[in-house]
């Protein structure tokens, strides 16, 4: 981050936004459209002031330089629609035909702060959705025949939207009907059944209840920032808060990240060292369905807000919680699994590097490979500026790492494991360069006004000069591809794995409340507490904060991994969707291109014999049953993710829930009789010491291939004394 840039651009803002600001405070908002049926939630002086200045902010000092025109206007009024009804189970099609009145009108609106059109929208939405509660809370007690061949279209994202009530409530129908046999193939009884979903539908009545004016406001600028570009986010002062807790890493809880999936939480990611991690009971892609203090009953958590269900989730350190897990890759009617954490501190900066070595036969030679895994690129800044000599940092971990790896393990080559390394710190990336490369450029950055600023490492020596290789996958952005970028350039290693996410630019993190003159913040204070709410905060009233894409990173070789990313040298693939994950799938993402070429002198030229890594790995490949079973995996997975229906017969989807449990255990045991193990049952669990990193396990290989041809191939051209 460029923060000289960013308290240059306060002082600017400060001057030339005084007067506007002052104008939103006292300016009266048009009136709201009314929508029958339910509390309209309605919009305050405090967003109309952070919308302006959200706008300015956008338009003078974004990357982009973009101008909030009627074109972006259209784009956000799109954004805003789909977030709301991504899969069209609400909106009727004369709702989307009323809302084209707006759509080239919230570009002239969000510039004097007027949010009532967007806040209208929402009203509607949540009357449909509140309308939806209601019928389906009658439907669970009608009668179903679950005989019946009829099916349930999940994801109607790409069909038109509804004509009329009555086609809804034959949609509603059909999802209540979905629930209940889902319900019923898990085994439980229809009394019990309805009893589940009436309390179900219940808690979302109770959840949408209690949404306000910033909830709706978060929407409304998540549409609107991501339209810009998708990593420019707005964040209110609640979020702002959990926002920088997260930057923080140390919170109290299981260790997962989660997110909302069609009205289901999903574990997005679990946190090395955590309790989530540590007891391998739970995985990326685990849906959470309920949730129980302790010995406690269970409370069903389908469809809550995820802010609420994080609340049940997080906790006191040293407390019990239960979850009822759906793993990934199962269908929702299958039987819940429980599992039962101990709470911890999960403090982020301690996800530390690890390490383990692992010996490779290549041509009947052994070889000692040293693996580092990398979770994130972190740094202890507040002890590092408080003078702590050892302050803990990838690099410093990583370093320590090495020198054990080197001189009591006697590895012959490390591996650098970047796999789901999502980024962080700029100069950890830079430093951690420097472990492999003598001084020299590492990366470039270009800011808003175009300068280009190359960032070195300037500390001679390196500390591994043997054989390296960097393990990648879709997951591995920003710093790790950084990292992985200035090692392939230098050609100081082998790049393994997939195409990487293609985030390569910058972001600072700015508070509102910073770009408002105190005396405004204080009259805002007063209409608020004239309101009957008393606001504790320094200022009287907090504003948020917003994370602005202001500069975008290149490799030394003058390429941008925005976009594009890292491209492996020997490619792997991919086990998330490329289509879906990744820079390029988003349509306001930044575009690649190229800056000058950084004076840099590559440590030797691999390129040689790239081709022939490529295909001895693909030999072993042609006859590898993992790899075989991995290319089926993927595409049962893909076949599967283009199917956006399933089958409401009972029978019919109870057989194929057992057929594909069936052939995923048969699967399992044909591997692990493949590598001497005993086959396993269902529901049986698989031991720790015996998982297999198939992947992991290619990449050694691939490495003592790269050690068994740099030392017979003469045509590696090796241009400082760093050699292999």
């Amino acid at each position: 981050m460029d923060f000289k840039i960013v308290k240059e651009m306060l002082k600017k803002i400060l001057l030339v936004t005084f007067t506007a600001a002052v104008l939103a405070c006292h300016a009266s908002p048009k009136p709201q459209p009314m929508v029958l049926g339910i509390s309209n939630i309605v919009p305050d002086e405090k967003q109309a002031l952070v919308c302006k200045e959200i706008v300015a902010l956008i338009e003078n000092y974004n990357y982009k330089k973009i101008k909030v025109n009627d074109s972006i206007s259209s784009l956000v009024l799109d954004k805003y629609i789909k977030e709301l009804d991504p899969y069209k189970n609400y909106f009727l099609a004369s709702d989307i035909k009323e809302f084209e009145k707006f759509r080239f009108t919230l570009d002239d609106d969000f510039r004097i702060g007027d949010l009532n059109a967007p806040f209208y929208i929402f009203n509607v939405y949540l009357k449909r959705y509140n309308e939806f509660l209601s019928f389906a809370s009658t439907e669970i007690k009608a009668k179903q025949n679950y005989n019946a061949n009829d099916t349930y279209v999940f994801d109607r994202e790409k069909m038109p939207w509804a004509k009329s009530k009555t086609e809804l409530d034959n949609l509603w129908k059909k999802r209540v009907k979905y629930d209940l046999v889902n319900l019923k193939i898990a085994g439980t009884a229809d009394a019990k059944n309805i009893e589940t979903l009436t309390k179900r539908y219940g808690a979302l009545q109770t959840q949408t209840s209690k949404l306000n004016s910033q909830d709706v406001f978060q929407t409304v600028m998540d549409a609107f920032t991501e339209t810009i570009d998708p990593h420019t986010n707005y964040f209110n002062p609640s979020n702002a808060q959990a926002f920088n807790e997260d930057m923080a890493r140390s919170f109290e809880g299981i260790g997962a990240k989660l997110q909302l999936e069609n009205e289901i939480l999903k574990i997005a990611e679990v946190i090395p060292g955590g309790p989530a991690f540590k007891s391998k009971l739970l995985s990326a892609g685990d849906r959470i369905i309920a949730v129980a203090q302790g010995s406690a009953d269970f409370e069903d958590i389908i469809g809550w807000r995820i802010d609420n269900s994080v609340s049940k989730i997080k906790g006191p350190k040293g407390t019990k919680v239960r979850l009822k897990i759906i793993p990934a890759g199962k269908e929702m009617s299958s039987k819940p699994v429980i599992v039962e954490l101990t709470r911890e501190k999960i403090v982020m900066e301690e996800q530390s590097a690890k390490k383990k070595v692992q010996t490779v036969l290549s041509d009947g030679k052994p070889y000692k490979i040293g693996i580092i895994t990398v979770p994130a690129f972190y740094a202890d800044f507040k002890a590092a500026n408080a003078g702590d000599p050892n302050y803990k940092s990838t690099t410093r971990d990583v370093r320590l790492l090495i020198d054990t790896l080197k001189n009591k393990d006697k590895v012959d080559a490390i591996v650098m494991d970047l796999r789901a390394n999502g980024g962080g710190s700029l100069v950890e990336a830079i430093d951690l360069t420097g472990l492999f490369i003598d001084k020299g450029p590492v990366v470039q950055v270009k800011d808003l006004k175009g300068d280009v600023e190359v960032s070195e490492d300037n500390n001679a020596g390196v500390v591994w000069s043997g054989p390296l290789g960097v393990m990648v996958d879709r997951l591995s952005a920003s710093a790790s591809e950084i990292f992985a970028g200035a090692i392939q350039d230098y050609g100081r290693g082998i790049i393994m794995g997939t195409q990487t996410y293609g985030k390569g630019t910058v972001q600072s993190s700015i508070d509102m409340n910073r770009l408002v003159n105190p005396s405004i913040l204080q009259r805002l204070a007063a209409l608020v507490n004239k309101a009957g709410v008393t606001l504790k905060t320094d200022n009287g009233v907090k504003l948020g904060q917003i994370n602005l894409t202001m500069a975008k990173f290149y490799r030394v070789t003058g390429s941008s991994t925005q976009h594009k990313g890292v491209m492996p040298d020997v490619e792997f693939p991919s086990l998330y969707p490329m289509d879906k994950i990744g820079e390029d799938t988003e349509p306001s993402a930044l575009p690649w291109d190229e800056v000058r070429k950084s004076n840099f002198t590559p440590v030797a030229n691999l390129t040689p014999i790239k081709a022939d890594l490529v295909r001895l790995h693909n030999e072993r490949m042609d006859k590898s049953l993992d790899y075989k079973m991995l290319q089926e995996d993927l595409a049962e997975a893909k076949k599967s993710g283009d199917d956006n229906s399933i089958s409401l017969n009972e029978v019919k989807l109870k057989a194929e829930r057992d057929s594909v449990e069936a052939k995923n255990l048969a699967k399992i045991n044909t591997l692990r009789a493949s590598r001497g193990l005993a086959p396993i049952k269902k529901g049986d669990k698989v031991k720790k010491e015996e998982n297999y990193d198939f992947i992991q396990d290619e990449s050694l290989k691939i490495i003592a291939d790269l050690m068994n041809l740099t030392k017979t191939k003469g045509n590696v051209v090796v241009k400082t004394k760093a050699e292999f």
